[in-house]
């Protein structure tokens, strides 16, 4: 039987169930009434991964919700099955001038292409390959082309009032680890204080070198709380209280207050660090028609950063894949002709018409839309289609990573999830192993007030799925 066959198949079945009203398992019906949310805020399904049976359980799959979250699937699969596991994206570096005794007489460009994961350790190798290029000092300015990706200016509390969390950074095409700092504490009992490093130093910003120990026995509890830190000052980051010794050494990120000029700071700040001369400075610009790299610096494969996306939720990384759809296809990365993109996908994908709605493609988003129905039909899709084990693999998995892994479910390993929060929302939607061998596609979306103690409830969907009949 072909591929295409078989997910026709599949899709019949899921229209047919759509129409269904199944009674919920008992154990997660109690569940529900405990955490006191109506059988009309849930949208559930469990189906045949391969859609060669009628669904175990249907209810609600065809109404339209807010998956959170789950929402990442889509981007990912999309992704995955446009781009390729192996799709990397490259960051061109140019240099405008010749270079003479160690000194660019011109400008450097680095021209941003919608890298998600150039983190600080590649921001050091790229500039690295610079100097490495016989280059110690420009005696004219660092330029760095963001053209690739045009996204309205936001603000990163706009959403939930956390505009220090660096889950809130905004997509740039030249994403400089994640627009954040991070901070270590390590304590000295002997000089009575906590060294205190910043990663990556930060151009033209003042940075406190240590805090006081707090006195006495104080425990590890609200640390951060106890460092009264004050970060409103883009150009100081300070502290007015004391580090707990209990702690031992910490670790604290923090999106960086000011983030359109993180960027600037950041390859300003690093590229004297690393020794480098500067004689102008470091700006926003465009690369000159005409000019070729001297290099391109090459990010992981797709399959790795859809790993880092799905276990642990990254937001902006979900983003900056969503914008490169577009990218790829249009030239220039914007939110809408993405999601123009993905519904011409989906057409031609499923032929259907019920192709979700994402706002960015993360599920940090009030007005996404998607119906259990249509993600099973995806996920049912990914399990017949050649990147399925990358998109499995991506997956966090009951009780032992990313994160489910503090979930309480009995089936522990038995299932990959992607999990969905925001306030009044939970979900989350997957593959399950079933004790018989069998695999089945998972799909279960909260939305009401209480989301929040649907927990259990779904913990009990994912045992009752594991069992056999």
């Amino acid at each position: 039987m072909t591929f295409k066959s078989l997910l026709a198949g599949a899709l019949a079945g899921l229209a047919a169930a759509a129409a269904l009203a199944q009674p919920l398992p008992a154990e997660v019906d109690a569940a529900l009434a405990r955490a006191r949310i109506p059988r009309d805020a849930v949208t559930m399904l469990v189906a045949d991964a391969e859609g060669r049976a009628a669904p175990r359980l249907s209810h609600r799959a065809g109404a339209q919700v807010n998956p959170a979250s789950i929402m990442k699937l889509v981007t990912t699969y999309a992704a995955l099955d446009q781009l390729g596991p192996a799709f990397t994206w490259s960051t061109p570096v140019f240099m405008e001038g010749a270079v003479r005794d160690g000194t660019l007489f011109g400008n450097l460009y680095i021209r941003g292409q919608g890298d998600p994961k150039l983190v600080l350790e590649r921001l050091w190798l790229l500039l690295r390959r610079v100097q490495g290029l016989g280059v110690k000092a420009i005696a004219g300015d660092i330029v760095l082309d963001r053209s690739a990706f045009e996204v309205a200016p936001q603000d990163p509390g706009a959403f939930d009032g956390e505009p220090l969390r660096p889950y809130n950074a905004a997509p740039d095409a030249l994403l400089v680890n994640f627009k954040s700092v991070m901070m270590t504490f390590q304590p000295d009992r002997a000089a009575g204080s906590a060294q205190v490093s910043f990663e990556p130093p930060l151009a033209g910003v003042q940075m406190q070198a240590a805090v006081p120990l707090a006195n006495g026995a104080a425990d590890c509890g609200d640390w951060r709380g106890a460092l009264k830190a004050d970060f409103g000052d883009p150009q100081r980051i300070r502290f007015a209280g004391a580090y707990p010794l209990a702690c031992g050494e910490k670790t604290w990120p923090v999106a960086y207050v000011e983030p359109a000029s993180y960027a600037l700071r950041a390859v300003q700040g690093l590229w004297r660090d690393m020794g480098g001369r500067l004689a102008g400075q470091v700006r926003d610009g465009r690369v000159p028609a005409g000019l070729q790299p001297a290099f391109e610096a090459g990010s992981p494969a797709l399959a790795e950063v859809v790993r880092d996306i799905n276990k642990y939720s990254n937001n902006v990384m979900a983003q900056q894949v969503f914008l490169t759809l577009s990218l790829q296809q249009k030239g220039l990365g914007t939110f809408e002709g993405s999601r123009e993109w993905l519904a011409q996908w989906w057409k031609e994908r499923f032929g259907t018409p019920d192709a979700p709605f994402t706002e960015n493609g993360s599920g940090l988003s009030r007005s996404d839309r998607l119906s259990a129905q249509a993600l099973a039909r995806l996920l049912q899709a990914a399990w017949l289609s050649p990147v399925m084990p990358e998109l499995v693999s991506s997956l966090p998995v009951t009780g032992v990573d990313g994160t489910l892994r503090r979930s309480k479910a009995r089936a522990v390993g038995a299932a990959h999830l992607k999990t969905g929060s925001l306030r009044d929302v939970a979900g989350v939607a997957g593959f399950v192993h079933a004790a018989s061998g069998r695999r089945y596609v998972l799909v279960a979306i909260v939305n009401h007030a209480n989301a929040a103690a649907a927990r259990p409830a779904l913990d009990a969907l994912i045992d009752w799925a594991a069992k056999d009949h």
